[in-house]
């Protein structure tokens, strides 16, 4: 006979002393670092070596920052840094109570990840996904535990970001949901709950935003500069529209727009034709030096 969510027996969430992390990029050695720092055993998950050691030399780099503003003692800081484990193998997550995934925002490569992760599992752990646009409910399904899934949408920079979005699936149960709103707590964090539609709250008023601002470009209402500066002085908003774009990354701002104009079916949330050509360029922003601005020299200088 098949087993129905209703006659599940989970076993009840113990205290959340470990946390895996799945994915050693800007996001994911962000959140490793926050919550070493604030006193959790930490399993940092990448497929390269490379990207992990990348990542430990970030958060070497940014907890000395934190050294030298006295926000932290430097005995502080090694212990955050020893709290920290890297791996390449999910085998280590077997004594993790929850495990964020922080892979990038694509749909197939999370569902291939959580496929993989699950044997690994307790079954009283948490899944949760960093994801910053995609329905919770649906990867919610590909696992083995809907009742033990949510997600916990961090901003970027995290260490610097104070909010994080709780998204419940359908089947995300009230433990789950309190448990996860107590590590946001221990995190220093703001939890705000959001509802499963697509981008949440955030991304659902930010990216259609930023994607106007490029038609605006797009269309020669304005320059780049014209732009960020108009929305900075006009606005009072502390980065330019296609500036934070650049930040954020123009393949994630473009996987964002897609999933609303796809999961909203509403042709205001059509993504820029010229967003989708920066992508095919491969000129995705900050992290490759050139996307709205080319950071390769000493200042930034518009591209268009």
């Amino acid at each position: 006979m098949a087993t129905t969510y209703a006659q599940r027996d989970y076993p009840p969430i113990p205290e959340i002393k470990r946390i895996g992390v799945i994915g050693a990029g800007q996001m994911g050695a962000g959140i490793a670092q926050v919550a070493a720092e604030s006193g959790f055993e930490v399993r940092l998950n990448d497929i390269s070596r490379q990207a992990l050691d990348a990542a430990m030399s970030r958060i070497d780099f940014f907890l000395g920052r934190h050294v030298s503003k006295g926000v932290l003692t430097e005995e502080g800081k090694q212990q955050a840094l020893a709290r920290i484990v890297t791996t390449e193998s999910l085998e280590p997550f077997r004594d993790c109570e929850l495990v964020i995934e922080a892979a990038t925002e694509n749909e197939e490569l999370k569902r291939k990840i959580f496929a993989a992760l699950v044997p690994h599992l307790k079954p009283e752990a948490i899944i949760a996904s960093n994801t910053s646009s995609i329905s919770i409910t649906r990867l919610a399904a590909c696992t083995d535990r809907p009742e033990r899934f949510i997600g916990m949408h961090f901003m970027n920079p995290v260490p610097a970001m104070k909010l994080v979005e709780i998204i419940r699936g359908i089947a995300t149960e009230e433990d789950t949901y309190q448990a996860i709103r107590g590590v946001c707590e221990k995190l220093g964090k703001q939890a705000v709950t959001a509802e499963d539609f697509p981008a949440f709250i955030v991304n659902r008023i930010l990216l259609p935003m930023i994607n106007e601002a490029v038609y605006t470009l797009y269309e020669g209402v304005g320059t780049v500069e014209s732009i960020d500066n108009a929305m900075k002085l006009g606005a009072n908003h502390p980065m330019g529209p296609l500036e934070l774009a650049d930040f954020i990354g123009l393949d994630t701002c473009l996987a964002i727009m897609q999933v609303l104009y796809e999961g909203l079916a509403d042709s205001k949330y059509r993504p820029c034709p010229l967003l989708v050509k920066y992508v095919e360029a491969g000129w995705l922003g900050r992290k490759v030096k050139r996307g709205f601005y080319d950071y390769r020299g000493e200042t930034p200088v518009p591209t268009r």
